[in-house]
């Protein structure tokens, strides 16, 4: 997973979309199977059980390939994307699937290509594409309207699972563009499995309180935290991390259009979940908004 010329950062080849679809297609099952371990682990547990598989696949590839340590210009990118995208964004993420179904976590949650736009202009230099003002204020509707909708018949906790996916969605979107520098200096791999690793050791005062849920949770609860660690962590986040080194960190961002659709379609079949037509209605207000953000002139 070498880093690619200057020229080819600046588009969107074959092998990176292709990549960005794969971890488009696993992050939407992991909203799925985040529902159903939710039910026996806690949010710091879960998301600890997951960095740790993440971390042994990763870790255990990288030195198959007999890569080296990430150099010294990656590394800030590294610790912070780790703490916030691999760490902290799971913890939220874990937390507000408690509250909320997974189509309307997916909706709220991808509101992030548009704070990565707004974030890659600001620091990454990328630029602001003529909408992003615009986009903002009808993404910001649209979480009010889910927010709503939530709050029907006074269950104050799907409100809070809401504001918790908005608070995802930040953490993902900062993660994304603090990992963008460190892909200049370190392979997609070396980033990847150096981030998941600081994820995990951030997550590891939740090691006690997983253990004892672990004796205690279901076979399948157990194979759903094995299949978050090896499939949307450790293969989705790499593909993503070698997509991104081939592109800017806005426009991959707005690849991830496709799953809150995809998590609907996915949460109705395993689960039976069909978020209200209100809460759709504020789902597609975000997304419509995420789109105006990235439209150019």
């Amino acid at each position: 997973m070498d880093l690619p010329t200057a020229p080819a950062r600046n588009r969107l080849d074959s092998k990176a979309v292709a990549a960005a679809v794969i971890a488009v297609l696993l992050w939407a099952s992991a909203f799925v199977a985040i529902r159903t371990a939710a039910k026996h682990f806690g949010p710091g547990e879960l998301a600890l059980g997951r960095l740790v598989v993440g971390s042994v696949a990763l870790l255990a590839v990288w030195a198959l390939r007999g890569e080296k340590l990430p150099p010294r210009g990656a590394w800030p990118g590294i610790v912070v994307s780790g703490l916030l995208w691999f760490g902290l964004y799971m913890v939220a993420l874990n937390w507000g699937e408690q509250k909320v179904d997974a189509g309307t976590a997916a909706m709220v949650v991808n509101v992030g290509p548009l704070a990565i736009a707004l974030l890659g202009g600001l620091l990454l230099k990328e630029g602001f594409p003529r909408g992003l003002l615009a986009g903002m204020a009808v993404s910001f509707g649209g979480a009010v309207v889910v927010g709503i909708s939530s709050s029907g018949g006074g269950h104050g906790s799907s409100v809070l699972g809401v504001l918790l996916c908005l608070l995802a969605a930040l953490l993902y979107a900062a993660g994304v563009v603090a990992q963008k520098p460190a892909l200049r200096h370190g392979t997609a791999l070396q980033v990847t499995s150096f981030g998941c690793l600081i994820g995990t050791l951030a997550c590891l005062p939740f090691t006690p309180s997983l253990l004892h849920q672990l004796d205690r949770a279901p076979l399948s609860a157990d194979l759903d935290l094995v299949y978050l660690g090896l499939f949307p962590t450790a293969l989705a986040f790499g593909v993503w991390a070698y997509a991104l080194s081939r592109s800017t960190a806005g426009r991959m961002g707005a690849t991830t259009y496709a799953v809150p659709a995809l998590v609907v379609l996915m949460s109705w079949a395993a689960l039976g979940e069909v978020p209200a037509w209100l809460t759709l209605l504020g789902g597609c207000l975000c997304l419509g908004g995420v789109a105006l953000s990235r439209r150019r002139s």
